[in-house]
């Protein structure tokens, strides 16, 4: 019996680790060409991070939510979706600032910003209204979700309702004509290639989502470690790794309107999409979520810790290496106690 436990143990630990690796392959594929579907249909650049990099990097997310959903492990979305917020805002952000800051030591002729320590970048009036709008959801519904105790399956339609409405206004928006690119005829005529690759990397996501959902569950079950604690930490990390990916590596090399556009981007479709689907779907399939707030009351704690701590610092226009530790201080702690509560349940 031992022996059967630890061998199914170490199966699923080897399907997380290819599937998260599978997941950030594909992830790459799906953002590399929905950027060339966005630029030769000429969609506003300024809601190029929010919306279709933030999408294609959220396809893991959405991925888990309706799969969890349907199959019952709808906890698990949750702790996934908040777990997530959390990360990329705390690890990725805070990750970032200590890196430029360690890059600004190393060369100190860096051009960037407050000499390559300050990650905040000048956004324009178009790009903050949909920052501001993206980062007031993704605080204020982990604090509405603390008084919400029935009728969850509401909560989700409201949030697919503006979810839907906010991507129908940014939909409008399209790229200023002294801002376009010139876009060749041969490289418009690779438009459906790169809309198949799209659709392709898509559905590898799902695939790669379907094995790390059941083998996540599978462990949660063999160590009587609850779902949401595994949702919030390793699938939070894993379904995380390609805004980690595109917001590093933008920030890095002094994008950071881009990454931060992303990261908070995917915050609200976590937030907006993913919930609503994990909340709503279940009572469209006859099975209702039963909400108990209690399991979930660390992570949506931590969740409006890491966005006000996010807020003030945006208002001050400064995150450095300060900043960054502070970040991630409070993820550190956020796992501790995280882990800590679920291994008492």
């Amino acid at each position: 019996m031992v022996e059967q436990i630890a061998a199914d143990f170490i199966i699923n630990i080897a399907i997380i680790a290819v599937a998260f690796v599978f997941l950030n392959w594909t992830s790459n594929i799906v953002i590399t060409h929905a950027i060339k579907v966005s630029s030769i249909s000429k969609l506003g650049k300024t809601s190029v991070g929010f919306t279709l990099i933030a999408l294609s990097t959220t396809l893991p997310e959405m991925t888990v939510a309706l799969i969890a959903s349907l199959s019952g492990g709808s906890a698990l979305s949750v702790g996934n979706v908040l777990g997530s917020n959390i990360f990329n805002i705390s690890v990725i952000i805070g990750l970032a600032a200590l890196l430029l800051a360690l890059k600004g030591l190393l060369r100190p002729n860096n051009s960037g910003s407050s000499n390559g320590r300050n990650i905040i970048p000048s956004f324009a009036k178009s790009e903050l209204s949909s920052i501001e709008f993206g980062l007031f959801i993704s605080s204020i519904v982990p604090l509405i979700l603390i008084y919400v105790s029935g009728a969850i399956w509401l909560v989700g339609l409201i949030l697919l309702i503006i979810f839907i409405g906010y991507m129908y206004k940014l939909s409008k928006v399209r790229m200023p004509a002294e801002e376009e690119e010139e876009v060749s005829a041969e490289e418009k005529s690779k438009l459906k290639r790169y809309v198949i690759f799209t659709i392709a990397g898509a559905l590898g996501i799902v695939v790669s989502a379907n094995f790390l959902v059941n083998s996540a569950i599978g462990i949660a079950a063999s160590l009587g470690i609850s779902q949401q604690v595994i949702g919030a930490t390793i699938i939070a990390f894993g379904t995380s790794l390609p805004e980690m990916t595109i917001g590093l590596k933008s920030i890095l090399k002094g994008h950071s309107s881009l990454a931060f556009g992303n990261l908070i981007g995917a915050s609200f479709f976590n937030t907006t999409l993913i919930l609503g689907i994990t909340f709503f779907v279940p009572a469209l399939i006859g099975t209702p979520l039963i909400f108990n707030i209690d399991v979930f009351q660390n992570l949506v704690i931590f969740s409006i810790l890491t966005n006000l701590f996010f807020w003030y610092f945006l208002s001050r226009e400064t995150i450095s290496w300060r900043e960054g530790a502070i970040f991630l201080f409070i993820y550190i702690l956020f796992v501790v106690t995280t882990v800590g509560a679920g291994t008492v349940q």
